[in-house]
């Protein structure tokens, strides 16, 4: 089945085939070399193009809730002391 597009296209393109080539005498044009060009054949030009693109439709909704993490814990180097009558030596903590 042919659609309607394709129809109406065809139903534009026709006639103007037919008028090229039934069309009288030469151009004469001084691009055109002296040996008589009788017809000739006119195409539409073609587009190809991708779909439109379309925006997302706009949602009206409240903000996310916003969460503050805690600060990430930052290890510390500890040297070594005595505490009290003990060493202790150098560490992370």
């Amino acid at each position: 089945m042919v659609s309607a597009k394709r129809l109406g296209a065809l139903a534009i393109a026709l006639p103007l085939v037919g008028a090229g080539l039934l069309a009288p005498g030469s151009a004469k044009a001084w691009w055109a070399p002296g040996w008589g060009v009788r017809f000739g054949v006119v195409l539409p030009p073609v587009v190809v193009a991708p779909p439109p693109v379309y925006a997302p439709p706009v949602v009206y909704a409240a903000p996310p809730v916003v969460a503050y993490a805690p600060p990430a814990h930052q290890p510390v180097w500890v040297p070594g002391h005595w505490q009290g009558p003990y060493w202790v030596p150098g560490h992370w903590a």
